[in-house]
């Protein structure tokens, strides 16, 4: 286990009708807020973009209203973002949403203190040193972006999905209501399912020896999100199953399961070129690329794969040919996500395989070296050959 550094300072208000305490929270921070929110109709119809506003504007906090963040959200809405923040003098931003939102409203915040290009930190040119202070009332658990060091966005010149990622994205504080997924489809908790079991696999997916602490939560992780996502396919109101999926979907992507170890990336790094190029759903994507990029890295740590499936599934170990339980390990991942209504192949998301070596090469844009990942660094060739495996 390595030596690490771990501060996860949001503070988190959790339960039923928390986002009507969101204008205690974000008064603190200053008497204007951008309330920033999706394309969709969801946050007005249900109601909760009337008692976000309600319940800034009880609290003394006038409110300036952006809407339009889109899934995979795009670089032209944050420089929307930002030059709105600036002219209203807003003093907090508040994303009333999912991944999408919050990240779209991650960027804004550090792009306002920037004199230069936002891009500059999702391209590396640049880090950012400041932002305006960032609340959250999420209503799409699946992302972790309410307490994550990550924005990810996408450049509509070339549809380049890129992250940003320091400890400054973490928000100020965020409001955790499990009945505001109550109405979620079916197909969109699933693809949560898959976001938050692919940043746990992130995790998990290591060399680092001694970290036993972080596996048993790695895997009680997944074990629960599977329990839970299972009952919300059927019972889309049942809060409990709600309430654990939501506070996993955090805990999955807040680095307290990642601590000591090196962490892996390079699946999601794979997949953001889906998504970046066909505007797919990120967990759809995941839920194609990871069995694929398990099957083609497990011989790099037999062992490491075969204990998930022991742990996770209650595979038994094969001791004298551990590589048929990590295989059997990555098909029970791969039918889970079947099983909760999830493509697994490139054909069932909609993605062509004469784009692969254009995905790949995009894989390295913007790269600091040749390779991505660290559980076994990738080249671009290596990375085509997983995206053909998801193919088939």
């Amino acid at each position: 286990m390595q030596n690490f550094s771990f501060s996860s300072p949001t503070k988190f208000e959790f339960g039923r009708n928390a986002e009507e305490r969101i204008g205690k929270l974000a008064a603190v921070y200053g008497r204007k807020a951008l309330v920033h929110f999706g394309m969709g109709t969801f946050v007005k119809v249900n109601g909760i973009l009337d008692r976000v506003i309600n319940s800034l504007e009880s609290a003394g906090v006038a409110t300036v209203e952006l809407g339009g963040a889109q899934p995979n959200p795009l670089d032209r809405k944050v420089y929307e973002a930002i030059d709105l923040c600036r002219k209203e003098k807003v003093d907090v931003i508040i994303a009333v949403g999912g991944g999408s939102v919050i990240d779209s409203a991650k960027a804004t915040a550090i792009g306002v203190k920037y004199d230069g290009d936002f891009w500059d930190f999702f391209s590396g040119k640049a880090a950012p040193i400041e932002k305006i202070p960032l609340g959250v009332v999420l209503t799409i658990p699946a992302a972790g972006s309410e307490g994550s060091i990550s924005s990810v966005i996408t450049k509509e010149e070339g549809l380049l999905k890129r992250s940003c990622d320091c400890d400054l994205m973490r928000p100020e504080f965020a409001a955790l209501n499990p009945e505001l997924a109550a109405t979620l489809p079916s197909y969109q908790t699933a693809c949560g399912a898959a976001d938050i079991i692919a940043h746990v696999m992130e995790c998990y997916i290591t060399n680092t020896p001694g970290g036993d602490f972080a596996d048993r939560l790695c895997e009680a992780t997944i074990q629960s999100v599977m329990h839970n996502t299972r009952i919300l396919i059927n019972e889309a109101g049942n809060y409990n199953a709600r309430a654990n999926v939501m506070w996993a979907s955090m805990v999955a992507n807040n680095d307290l399961l990642s601590v000591g170890r090196l962490q892996d990336w390079s699946s999601h790094l794979i997949e953001h070129e889906l998504s970046g190029l066909y505007n797919v759903t990120h967990g759809a994507g995941l839920a194609v690329i990871l069995p694929a990029f398990l099957r083609y890295q497990y011989k790099t740590n037999v062992m490491r794969i075969a204990q998930f499936g022991n742990r996770v599934f209650g595979i038994s170990l094969d001791f004298e040919n551990p590589e048929l339980t990590a295989l059997e390990s990555i098909d029970r991942l791969e039918a889970f996500f079947r099983e909760i209504g999830l493509p697994t192949t490139f054909k069932e998301l909609g993605a062509k395989e004469k784009d692969i070596p254009e995905l790949a090469a995009k894989c390295y844009i913007n790269s600091k070296g040749e390779l991505i990942g660290q559980f076994n660094p990738l080249t671009s060739k290596q990375v085509e050959e997983i995206y053909r495996l998801a193919c088939e």
